[in-house]
């Protein structure tokens, strides 16, 4: 890091040689009038003019509003002119009220740090805490081999909640609920950024260096800092020209809400690694579970149009059962056969392992859905005026639950330098000013996919030698607390997480 920050300050010494003009850092609330209410169009300009903003976030999922949230929180960065563009309509999420006998299987796993950073910046108030569950313990094994390693709150993190399962729309709307509280703040949604290109020289004011956003309303706008937290598919990336590199891991991730046997309040996280993909169930309230189910596109699109008894009746082979009889009755057509097979197997189980060696039986499903399974990093997240945060910097296997968090760490840094960039006067759209938060994020995110990465591979195997040295890993980790601390102390979530998105 020391050097990287040594190469920043030569860089700009360059700069200043050169004589380079760099854009006034004066907040563009003091230049021009600001916006205060929330959701309302720009005010009108002339037609060949943009209307200007200090920071434009195209993204309205939880990156683009956490940092929108974070941005008007801060007392360094509160007056900067910003607007956050979605190209879906909000009032989803603004008029989200879910009966709590139901939850959206859009959830993911959220780590105690991120939650105290949203305590920080008064959101996690406005979080529907009935519909929060927090798990205390883990138990992740291996489908083949049967190797164990168990995680718990009270030996690990002094009695702490590991994580939080939350959904992404109670965080969303959270965060909305937030940023009316705040002025300078314009959230244009149900508009799409038709195109991107640098603006022009005014006289008044030069834009050559600023993007300008083409929107499907009509309006045109102009940032002197671009955050592109518009997901894998990102059109902010594709205009900076960044190369984003990864593979498909050819399987799908199935996601559901299951309804439990029973309430037993367990507030434990269940991860098995079969060879065809990781299968996790996450506490939910009230004696629901979300479902992670990672395997192949056929077994994904076969599970998908079940009905729930035989849908059910999988999922608790695919906890319960060896490999070869879940795969045999994966490969079934005649749903009650399915659920005949599987009771006669699961017959021969004992009891007293429910609960403890596996989850509680699952007995109804609601809202399945699918999504492919990619690997995706940037080769840098910053260009001249543009920053990436979240999915559109970084994608990742959610058998780790890392997806979400991970963004919020992008998000939390990146308004951290930004801060310091308004302390010391300078361009908070300089890249210069921007390699800060790249290079601090990109070596940590790309550690961490790579963890993830190999896991993924690791365990997509039966051959027998791999299994044995994995099986012996798993079992050496199990017998050392300190290691085990270490690995939940460095992951944030565990092993097991389960973001699904």
């Amino acid at each position: 890091m020391a050097s990287m920050r040594t190469s920043v300050t030569f860089s700009r010494s360059i700069f200043r040689s050169w004589g380079v003009r760099v854009a006034c850092t004066r907040s563009l609330a003091t230049a021009a009038a600001s916006n205060h209410q929330i959701n309302n169009a720009p005010s009108p300009v002339p037609s060949d003019k943009p209307t200007l903003y200090d920071v434009v976030i195209v993204g309205g999922g939880v990156s683009g509003l956490t940092l929108a949230a974070g941005l008007k929180s801060s007392p360094h960065t509160a007056h900067l002119k910003t607007a956050l563009i979605e190209s879906l309509s909000l009032d989803t999420v603004r008029n989200w009220d879910a009966p709590l006998s139901q939850f959206s299987n859009r959830v993911s796993s959220f780590t105690p740090s991120n939650k105290a950073y949203l305590e920080s910046i008064g959101v996690w108030n406005h979080v529907y805490q009935e519909r929060v569950q927090e798990y205390d313990g883990m138990k992740v094994w291996d489908g083949v081999s049967g190797a164990r390693i168990e995680f718990d709150s009270f030996s690990l993190t002094d009695g702490g909640s590991i994580a939080y399962m939350i959904e992404n729309l109670n965080l969303q709307q959270a965060l909305l609920s937030k940023l009316v509280e705040h002025d300078g703040i314009t959230v244009i949604d149900s508009t799409k950024v038709e195109k991107i290109e640098h603006g022009e020289d005014h006289g008044d004011v030069d834009l050559r260096t600023w993007p300008t956003l083409q929107l499907s309303n009509g309006d045109k706008i102009g940032a002197r800092l671009l955050v592109g937290a518009d997901g894998i598919n990102s059109p902010v990336r594709a205009f900076a020209g960044i190369k984003s590199r990864g593979w498909d891991y050819n399987q799908h991730g199935v996601v559901a809400t299951l309804t439990l046997e029973w309430d037993d309040r367990q507030r434990i996280a269940w991860q098995r690694f079969l060879p065809s993909g990781p299968i996790a169930l996450l506490p939910m309230p009230d004696g629901k579970a979300s479902l992670v189910w990672s395997t192949t596109p056929e077994h994904a699109a076969h599970l998908k149009q079940l009905s729930s008894s035989a849908f059910c009746a999988l999922v608790n082979a695919a906890f319960r059962l060896g490999t070869t009889d879940i795969n045999y009755l994966l490969s079934r057509s005649d749903e009650n056969e399915v659920g005949q097979e599987f009771e006669w197997r699961d017959e021969q189980l004992p009891i007293e392992a429910e609960g403890h060696q596996f989850p509680i039986r699952v007995v109804e499903v609601n809202d399945r859905a699918s999504f492919p399974l990619r690997l995706r990093h940037c080769d840098t997240y910053v260009g001249s005026r543009i920053v990436l945060v979240g999915d559109a910097a970084h994608t990742t296997h959610p058998l780790a639950g890392q997806g979400l968090n991970l963004g919020q760490a992008d998000v939390q840094q990146l308004i951290t330098v930004l801060e310091f960039a308004v302390k010391r006067g300078s361009d908070i759209g300089d890249e210069v000013v921007l390699q800060e938060y790249w290079a601090d994020r990109y070596p940590a995110n790309h550690v961490t996919l790579g963890i993830v990465d190999k896991l993924q591979k690791l365990y997509s195997t039966d051959c027998a030698p791999v299994v044995a040295v994995r099986s012996a890993g798993l079992e050496i980790v199990e017998s050392l607390p300190w290691l085990k601390k270490f690995i939940m102390t460095q992951a944030g979530t565990g092993i097991n997480g389960g973001s699904q998105i």
